[in-house]
């Protein structure tokens, strides 16, 4: 069914043209952009990021993509053995004039503020378990795949392999560590973060189901890891967080929640995930790209080793253990 007519039969929405964006097909109407989305995951984790999308809206993120009933005041639209959702946003947005830094720490604010607590979709205090998770699960695949796939790709990601086992439990044992330090304050209360947060506060459309629940220390650690692999000006960074701070001091603990989450390599999980999910795949361009991302990986823990240092946050005063071998 041609999704033109997938809107008007199940939401009375009559489009008046089709656009492309973020390499996703939509329609607009009176000045809202209409998007169509499957479900894979559980029907409880889109409720739950559609619960805090209408909070957040009622709070000014009008670009927020928001999950619409259907016809039948039902939030899910089954269709040839899948399940749909058409998310509604305001198809023009003013630039709010705020830096990044000031942008995250207030919606860090305003999720801090929101009375309940996600399950699904909070990994709020469980970092160490999840990414022993990650781990142990990446190591069993990438040993298997190698076997029915022995291409340059998976051969080099066995080379890779026991750094990110090394540069993961590095990022383990800091976190544990830093687990027990009581140096913390309001600001480290749960709050509302990204899957991966690279700024998506100032892009045009906000979408939904990137939104998770957990330490704000996940965003800005995020934030700062992209920076750091496309080699951005250290001054980028330290105004980011210099700004971020006007709104929403961090404290040590969250300092160290930021430097573990650093430590441990998820672009390079990420890449890897990619290469897992991908039909077809295309092994010889994922070896390219892989050879590029560990170039940028030593790049990037060359400036790791000093990401204390640029921040002028003396870590001998405030008993701060650093990763030395960085």
């Amino acid at each position: 069914m041609p999704l033109s007519r997938f809107l008007s039969t199940y939401y009375d929405i009559q489009v008046e043209e089709k656009i492309q964006f973020d390499e996703q097909e939509g329609y607009l109407q009176d000045n809202y952009l209409y998007f169509i989305t499957s479900i894979p995951d559980k029907e409880i984790v889109y409720m739950e990021q559609a619960t805090i999308a209408y909070y957040l809206k009622e709070n000014n993120y009008n670009h927020l993509s928001l999950p619409i009933p259907n016809i039948h005041g039902k939030w899910f639209t089954p269709l040839e053995d899948k399940k749909y959702i058409v998310l509604k946003v305001e198809a023009y947005r003013e630039d709010d004039g705020i830096t990044d830094g000031q942008a995250l720490a207030s919606f860090h604010q305003i999720g801090a503020a929101y009375q309940y607590q996600p399950k699904e979709i909070s990994s709020y205090g469980n970092w160490r378990k999840l990414w022993i998770d990650k781990l142990t699960a990446f190591e069993m695949k990438i040993e298997e795949e190698v076997k029915k796939q022995p291409t340059d790709y998976y051969r080099l990601l066995m080379d890779v392999l026991p750094y990110l086992i090394g540069m993961s439990e590095n990022a383990i044992q800091y976190a544990r560590q830093s687990e027990t330090d009581t140096r913390f304050h309001e600001a480290d209360q749960g709050t509302f973060c990204f899957h991966r947060y690279h700024n998506q506060l100032k892009q045009p459309i906000l979408w939904f189901d990137q939104l998770v629940y957990d330490h704000p220390a996940r965003d800005i650690a995020e934030y700062i890891r992209t920076l750091l692999l496309n080699n951005e000006d250290d001054e980028e960074i330290v105004a980011f967080v210099r700004d971020y701070q006007s709104i929403h001091p961090l404290s040590v603990f969250s300092w160290r929640l930021v430097y573990s989450r650093l430590i441990f390599p998820s672009a390079l999980f990420d890449f890897i995930s990619r290469g897992f999910m991908e039909a077809p795949v295309d092994y010889n361009l994922l070896h390219q790209e892989l050879i590029g991302l560990l170039e940028k990986q030593t790049q990037y823990e060359r400036r790791l080793s000093n990401f204390y240092e640029n921040l002028s946050i003396d870590t001998e005063t405030l008993n701060i253990p650093v990763v030395n071998w960085l």
